[in-house]
């Protein structure tokens, strides 16, 4: 089955992300990361970009696509002809498949003026917006931000560009499923919702009333052509994370989660 990880981060050398995954079981190298896309059949991968907006920060291997993030501290310390400039060259790069927003630790609604002209170059170039949605790591972000109804009225507003509620709004599952069945320029990826080595059918067991609770909210939505399989590499380990999809997701619907929703969001995956 092929498999296209929908949300992870490449940051080989730093070493918080060399933390991260040894506590998964992974090593944050190319090599090991190339080793665990053979091994699962895993043919590509997006990249939430954490390097800067300057394109050429932004080089990863074939197998990988990104989306560049934009930080408010960029837009605070730079005019908007400048941030939007890079946004843009970004956008042209055909390794560049979409936009990345971050409110919860931006601090700003994702409905704030100053995304406008981000939602103007989104649809102008036809690549989504992907929005960290749900809970966010560490305690100095601001949850009201990241809250999945904030994207409700950002994606009413702009009919003409694709939304990624990325972690599906985790842990307000029953108000993103409300958001995604609503909109029709929702999608949403599964990442973040493991943390490092685990057993899954343990953890499943121990913590039951959320995992049938994510998935009762999944199935409500009633548009398995919405969801994406995602990661959040290096926080997750691969093998937890394919078993979990596939206990979430029902068997026939395997194929669309795991690779075609992610192919028509983000449009063209590299084989490995």
């Amino acid at each position: 089955m092929k498999i296209i990880d929908a949300h992870l981060h490449f940051c080989p050398g730093y070493s918080h992300f060399d933390t991260i995954a040894r506590q998964a079981e992974h090593e944050n190298t190319e090599a090991h990361l190339k080793e665990q896309y053979q091994k699962y059949g895993i043919e590509g991968g997006i990249v939430m970009g954490n390097r800067g907006m300057e394109p050429e920060k932004h080089v990863y291997p074939e197998f990988l696509r990104y989306c560049i993030g934009v930080d408010r501290s960029y837009l605070k310390e730079h005019t908007v002809s400048e941030a939007y400039d890079l946004i843009e060259k970004n956008l042209k790069r055909k390794t560049c498949v979409g936009i990345k927003l971050y409110p919860g630790y931006n601090r700003m609604y994702i409905t704030d003026k100053v995304y406008e002209p981000v939602y103007e170059l989104a649809a102008a170039y036809g690549k989504p917006v992907a929005v960290h949605m749900g809970q966010t790591a560490g305690s100095n972000a601001h949850l009201k931000y990241s809250h999945p109804l904030t994207m409700d009225e950002a994606a009413a507003d702009h009919k003409n560009v694709q939304f990624v509620m990325c972690h599906f709004g985790n842990p307000w599952l029953m108000d993103a499923a409300a958001v995604v069945e609503k909109n029709e320029n929702v999608a949403v990826d599964l990442s973040g919702l493991l943390e490092g080595k685990i057993d899954f059918p343990e953890y499943r067991n121990r913590q039951d009333g959320y995992f049938q609770a994510l998935r009762t909210w999944i199935a409500y939505c009633d548009s398995y052509d919405k969801f994406m399989f995602g990661t959040d590499w290096p926080l997750a380990n691969y093998g937890d994370s394919i078993e979990m999809t596939k206990w979430l997701i029902p068997e026939q619907e395997w194929e669309q989660v795991f690779s075609k929703t992610a192919e028509r969001v983000y449009g063209c995956i590299p084989e490995l």
